[in-house]
């Protein structure tokens, strides 16, 4: 039950920071401030790569939000506690398919999985509708991550269990910020955020992660929902591009010398086609779009080609080079 409270809190807070017009974020960073003394979070962040001063405190501490380490899963017709339009987040490999509901991973935000002796984990951040999934073998070595309780320009901060000491990586950046970690890159690996009636269609033989997590979690709840509904956001981020509404979902495709492509998801062109072709830095990738459900995923890419979902105002925080697609 902690979780709950402790995520309400937060929305208290932000409410409170919402009503008072705060514009300067100061009263927001004496809030941080405070909840980092109380919530017993500790890292060493002498050669943190990012300001130290602009990482805040999310509301509950270290692993007050459980990451999953020991999943288990139930077949497709089992999940009765999903609806159609509910999303989830969907991995293949090899003839394993598994799927993983953003009603469980509001309140989880990692899953720490393994399939076919590849060991990953599926990260999905509210407050940036963020979703990615990484490999687990590091440049440190393989890796069981947790949520730290610490936000960087309103995204997790996501950290390795068990370090000597424990780093803490950035989510949206996919690079650790902190202890033996800074500067180094996660390998994001391919996955999609799609509707589960999508999913399952494509899908059929899925397994799907069980509501049975071994924590008390009411997961028809969606303790976001007020957040979702709002243009403004619950922590201060810089810097804040304006070219589209902050909370524009967007798919993100980039390559690995760097260059970065955002196609925006919702209110597609009418006169788009259902699936298109992309080139980037000489490698190609297409999308297909889905404006009924509004939802876009991947279907094919070049190797070298990654991706991940996330609100506009996330990812152009951390990327400011990438080029928004409108087609």
């Amino acid at each position: 039950m902690a979780i709950s409270i402790s995520i309400g809190v937060a929305l208290s807070l932000w409410s409170t920071l919402e009503s008072q017009h705060v514009d300067d974020h100061s009263s927001a960073s004496s809030l941080s401030r405070l909840i980092i003394q109380h919530g017993g979070v500790g890292f060493d962040l002498r050669n943190a790569i990012i300001p130290r001063n602009e990482i805040r405190a999310g509301g509950p501490p270290k692993d007050g939000i459980p990451a999953l380490t020991s999943p288990t899963f139930v077949g497709a017709n089992e999940a009765d506690f999903l609806s159609p339009s509910d999303r989830v987040v969907g991995v293949r490999s090899g003839a394993n398919v598994r799927a993983y509901p953003i009603r469980i991973l509001n309140f989880h935000e990692i899953v720490n999985d393994q399939l076919d002796e590849i060991p990953f984990a599926v990260t999905y951040c509210p407050l940036c509708d963020s979703a990615a999934v990484f490999d687990r073998r590091t440049p440190l070595g393989v890796r069981e991550f947790g949520v730290s309780g610490l936000l960087y320009n309103s995204n997790v901060l996501i950290y390795d269990r068990g370090g000597q000491p424990e780093s803490l990586w950035s989510q949206v950046l996919g690079e650790g910020v902190s202890g033996p970690a800074a500067g180094k890159k996660l390998k994001t690996l391919p996955m999609e955020l799609v509707t589960w009636g999508e999913w399952k269609k494509m899908h059929p033989e899925t397994k799907v992660l069980s509501s049975k997590t071994g924590h008390i979690r009411d997961y028809r709840h969606n303790p976001y929902a007020q957040y979702f509904n709002s243009p403004n956001l619950m922590f201060p981020v810089q810097p804040l591009d304006r070219t589209l509404p902050a909370k524009t979902p967007i798919l993100v495709v980039w390559t690995d010398e760097g260059k970065a492509n955002a196609h925006r998801i919702a209110e597609p062109d009418p006169g788009m086609s259902a699936a298109r072709k992309y080139t980037l830095g000489g490698k190609s990738y297409s999308i297909a779009f889905n404006k009924t459900s509004q939802t876009a995923r991947v279907t094919d890419a070049d190797s070298g080609v990654f991706w991940m979902h996330s609100f506009w105002f996330a990812w152009k925080a951390f990327h400011p080079e990438t080029e928004l697609i409108r087609d």
